[in-house]
């Protein structure tokens, strides 16, 4: 059963894209005591479901707020997430896929490290992990190691010795265990949405990089994914 402390110790910004690994990272942060404040970027990418099974998450967490901030990244194109760039469906390659937005946690860490240091939390929460993923830079421990040096650079807070704590506790999580913790977690897997092409019936496409690495995750933990797929 998902952890509801009657008290959150602190208050902790997560950034919650509405994705499983976000979703898990997000609980797993309530249950150790934080009050959530959730951060959803709306950059106009084509799986915009994903922006409201954010709000369906939060709601189910008991966020203290919830925040979609637009920001749109078409105007900068580069990716089969922002630009009119076919999403690849036969299977999770070796090299870094159309689908990577070009420095797109950068941009979104910077951009929840700005609201915490404006509401004085001093924890972030972010879901990327390093095993079970498509190849992404902004995923690599060695990032998330270099954002937290940058933060202490980058804020007033961090000048006066208030440094920032950035959790990534799905890191190296393979999809399986993520799919465990879910489950532990007492989510409905159903409420994420993790599809890159949404069909025009609402189903997860079950093809792209992102739906093969999920359903493979739920597989071999033997568990289900209540999410309806096309194929």
């Amino acid at each position: 059963m998902l952890s509801n402390p009657d008290e959150p110790s602190r208050s902790a910004v997560v950034l919650l894209s509405g994705g499983l690994d976000s979703m898990v990272t997000a609980g797993i942060a309530r249950e150790q005591g934080f009050a959530i404040n959730a951060l959803t970027i709306d950059y106009n990418q084509r799986h915009r479901r994903e922006i409201d099974a954010a709000r369906l998450i939060a709601g189910v967490l008991g966020a203290t707020r919830h925040v979609v901030l637009p920001l749109d990244l078409r105007q900068f194109g580069g990716s089969a997430l922002t630009d009119d760039i076919a999403v690849p469906k036969d299977g999770v390659g070796t090299d870094i896929p159309v689908t990577y937005v070009p420095a797109r946690n950068l941009v979104f860490l910077s951009l929840t490290l700005a609201w915490a240091e404006a509401i004085g939390a001093r924890d972030i929460f972010i879901g990327v992990n390093a095993l079970d993923y498509s190849g992404y830079p902004d995923c690599r421990p060695e990032f998330i190691e270099g954002f937290a040096r940058l933060a202490e650079l980058a804020t007033k807070a961090g000048a006066e010795g208030q440094g920032f704590n950035i959790h990534a506790p799905l890191q190296f999580l393979g999809k399986a265990e993520i799919a465990v913790e879910a489950h532990r977690l007492g989510f409905d897997p159903a409420i994420s949405w993790s599809c890159y092409d949404p069909q025009p019936d609402g189903a997860a496409c079950g093809l792209c990089d992102s739906c093969r690495l999920r359903r493979d995750g739920f597989a071999k933990a033997g568990l289900v994914d209540t999410t309806r797929y096309a194929i």
